[in-house]
């Protein structure tokens, strides 16, 4: 059943508090029998959050309502909506979600998925409060969830995942024998800068008249060593 806005609803959702200021609006439209049951809506918008119709997919009991997921997304695909949000009411109250409310949600996800619509939330609605899936974390929790990913899917994903690992890990390789490269580069100009620098310094000594023993014991090498950085033997 399609619901119209009023003149007072707004036509563009910029967040969580505009959709429960329209369900909320509509709950308290119905009788009072029906409040008492629970019903689950579905809210179509396009891509810049514009609202493309709101539908009454499902009217339940008191505690339940029973949702076919095609029926769900059918007048979705009919208007070409990009984005949908799920609300359904707690007759009872509570705001806390049921498995059943999360077993659902995950399903519809997946189904979302496979026609290129994409569920970004889920809210559970009273007359006086709501509780938003997305903004509790649980829309995330769900979004990860294998449960209703068909098998060759998971197969896949299990190989992506390896693949990416293994060049992830090869990358790290590389970087470590890059590393190790730099290093030994950078001690090699190390090693060449401290010799000519005591060549320099030896020459300078010698030509002061400083022993070639004396000028071991200044830089703390042996005199063989001295004699070899500037060829004297």
């Amino acid at each position: 059943m399609d619901i119209k806005l009023t003149k007072h609803d707004k036509r563009y959702i910029e967040g969580t508090d505009d959709v429960y200021s329209i369900m909320q609006r509509v709950l308290l439209r119905d009788n009072q029998i029906d409040q008492e049951k629970e019903h689950l809506w579905m809210i179509g918008m396009n891509q810049a959050g514009y609202i493309l119709y709101i539908e009454l997919i499902a009217l339940g009991s008191y505690k339940s309502v029973d949702v076919e997921p095609m029926n769900v997304f059918r007048v979705a695909v009919m208007k070409n909506a990009s984005r949908v949000i799920l609300v359904h009411n707690h007759p009872s109250g509570s705001l806390t979600p049921s498995e059943a409310d999360k077993d659902i949600t995950d399903r519809l996800i997946q189904v979302g998925r496979i026609l290129n619509i994409d569920l970004i939330d889920h809210l559970i609605i009273t007359p006086k409060s709501y509780i938003s899936f997305r903004s509790t974390k649980l829309m995330d929790e769900l979004e990860q969830s294998l449960k209703y990913v068909p098998t060759y899917q998971v197969v896949d994903m299990i190989r992506k995942e390896e693949k990416k690992i293994a060049k992830e890990k090869l990358a790290v390789e590389k970087d470590k024998t890059k590393t190790a490269q730099q290093k030994a580069k950078a001690e090699k100009e190390r090693r060449e800068k401290s010799e000519t620098e005591k060549k320099i310094l030896i020459n300078a000594l010698l030509e002061k008249g400083v022993s070639v023993d004396d000028i071991a014991k200044i830089l703390g090498i042996t005199a063989k060593e001295v004699e070899k950085l500037v060829n004297l033997k």
